[in-house]
Parts: structure tokens; C-alpha cells; sequence
């Protein structure tokens, strides 16, 4: 940042580089109302946040004035925690005008990366299920099961009791479908290979061809209908969550009973909030860890 940027503000420096005005808070100044800081409440942590949060997309480019009206702080101390945001790299001005830098993401991304896949995905998962009125789930792949990392049970519709860390068969699931139609021809061989194909139902595809076959509508279309296939009375469609580099890394999906939705009504009222959900976690996924793929156990790569 230059030199004269600081100018209308006739600052000084001091011997480590940093604004003589910056290097206090007054005592007096007003605020907004905060916690008792009689305890390890540090106040002037809590008015330079105040200060980060007062630029939001209706105000991308504030003034001293504008800001100090904002936060409740006077102009003196608001010049302060601006100066000092400037040095930081967290704000930038020409002078009159300042505005927040890329450098404030850094604030939030240490919070995402340390995120999981079922923590990112859950709320997203509630209030899919709030709109549907309807279970949704999230699973990984591990062996030649589906593992179940989220959930959020809108009814039982199972007669097992679905929790997290519940296995099926992925040949048998929306969600294992999903997964198994991401793999290479290569590797979905060789996947085929330890399965033990069982009728769970009178519905359930028990042979080979037939599941490639199906794994190669999946593929196409990009989502996956079982109907009672795993349990009798028990539908469900299911979409892949991806990473920025288009690998599918794991399946979301919403299961409901057959007397509630037929094929065609989950198809034309579940689908498309599950491919939104779908969209809005692999977003959030990406932005958590943009330059590497989430690693997660059991997840296919």
C-alpha cells in the first residue's frame, strides 16, 4: 500500500512499521452494546470485527464517516482499526474511500477447511428435508457398500433403524447407484467382482448385466430411482456430490414410501431440491478445500 494513501490522516510511524494511532484504543468512545467485560472480553477485538462487518453488498465501499456511523464507534477510533486493517491487507483505500480485500476470506476459510463432509453437508441436508417433508441422507462408498455419513429422518419408513455408519449394498441403494456410475469401466468391473448379488426383494436386480445396464441410464441422466428394490414399500432417488474437478466424492439422496410418491412424482417434485442441495454442498465442498479433494474414508477416488 502507498505512502500517500495515509496521508489524509497525517499519521505517523512508529519504529515496527505500524501507525502511531493504531497502536491504542481510547477508553471513552461509544459502541455497541457488548458482553460483561469484566471477564476475558477484549473489546477491542470485538470493535475491529464490528468494523470488518460493517461492509456487506449493500455497502462494498464505506467512508470514516460512514463506518464510524455504522459501528457506533467515533471517527478517531474507527481511523484506528482502518489503519490498521490497511496494514494488515484486510482493507484497502484510495484515501476517502475503503473497502474490504480478498485477504478477509482467509478470516472464514480456516473455519471451512476444517470442516467435514457430513458437517458441511447436514444443514444443507435439513432443510431439504424440510421442504420435501421427506428422510434425506448422504453415504460414501466403502467395499461394495454404501456407508451413511448424514441423515436427517423426516419418518420411519425402514423397518431397520438408519443411523450413521449403517451399511447396504450399493447395487441395491439410489445412493451406491450414483457412485458405482462415476467408476471407469475398469474399475466397475473389478468392483463388480465382489458382489454377492441377493434378491433383498422381489423388485432387486440380481445380475450383472442388468446392473450395468442400469449404471449406464445413471450415468447418463446423472441421478438414480430404486423402486423397492432394497425393501419392500421403499422408494428413493439420489444425485452425486462433486468436487470442483467433477469427481464424485459422495451421494445425497431422499427416500419416501410408495403409498406417498409414485416414480413419477419423485421424479417431478423430489428431484430438482435434491439436485439443488446436491449443488449448494459440492459448492460449499469446493470452497472448504479448493485445491484438493476432500478426503474422506470410504469415498471412492
Amino acid at each position: 500500500m502507498s505512502a500517500s494513501l495515509f496521508e489524509p490522516f497525517q499519521s505517523e510511524r512508529n519504529d515496527r512499521g505500524m501507525t502511531n494511532t493504531a497502536k491504542s484504543l481510547g477508553s471513552t468512545e461509544n459502541a455497541d452494546t457488548v458482553p460483561d467485560q469484566s471477564g476475558p472480553y477484549v473489546q477491542s477485538l470485538a470493535r475491529g470485527l464490528s468494523v470488518i462487518r460493517a461492509f456487506d453488498g449493500d455497502h462494498p465501499q464505506m467512508t470514516l464517516s460512514d463506518i464510524a456511523r455504522s459501528t457506533g464507534l467515533t471517527r478517531a477510533t474507527s481511523r484506528r482499526f482502518l489503519l490498521t486493517l490497511v496494514e494488515l491487507g484486510y482493507v484497502k483505500t484510495d484515501g476517502r474511500m475503503f473497502a474490504l480485500t480478498p485477504r478477509v476470506l482467509e478470516l472464514g476459510f480456516s473455519y471451512l477447511s476444517a470442516l467435514s463432509l457430513p458437517e458441511i453437508a447436514q444443514p444443507h441436508l435439513e432443510q431439504l428435508a424440510a421442504s420435501t417433508h421427506e428422510s434425506t441422507s448422504a453415504s460414501v462408498l466403502d467395499g461394495t457398500s454404501i456407508v451413511y455419513v448424514a441423515r436427517v429422518p423426516a419418518r420411519r419408513i425402514m423397518s431397520v433403524r438408519i443411523s450413521i455408519g449403517t451399511r447396504f449394498p450399493a447395487y441395491a441403494t439410489s445412493m451406491g447407484r450414483v457412485l458405482l456410475a462415476s467408476f471407469s469401466p475398469e474399475k466397475l468391473e473389478e468392483h463388480l467382482d465382489g458382489i454377492d448379488f441377493e434378491g433383498l426383494t422381489s423388485h432387486t436386480i440380481t445380475s450383472r448385466e442388468a446392473l450395468v445396464r442400469e449404471l449406464a441410464h445413471v450415468r447418463e441422466r446423472g441421478w438414480a430411482i430404486v423402486d423397492q428394490e432394497l425393501e419392500e414399500g421403499l422408494r428413493s432417488i439420489a444425485v452425486p456430490i462433486l468436487h470442483s474437478s467433477g469427481t464424485v466424492i459422495a451421494a445425497i439422496n431422499v427416500s419416501t414410501t410408495a403409498s406417498s410418491h409414485t416414480v413419477e412424482s419423485i421424479h417431478d417434485n423430489l428431484l430438482p431440491p435434491l439436485q439443488l442441495a446436491a449443488e449448494r454442498i459440492s459448492k460449499d465442498l469446493t470452497a472448504s478445500r479448493p485445491f484438493s479433494q476432500p478426503k474422506t474414508s470410504g469415498i471412492p477416488n
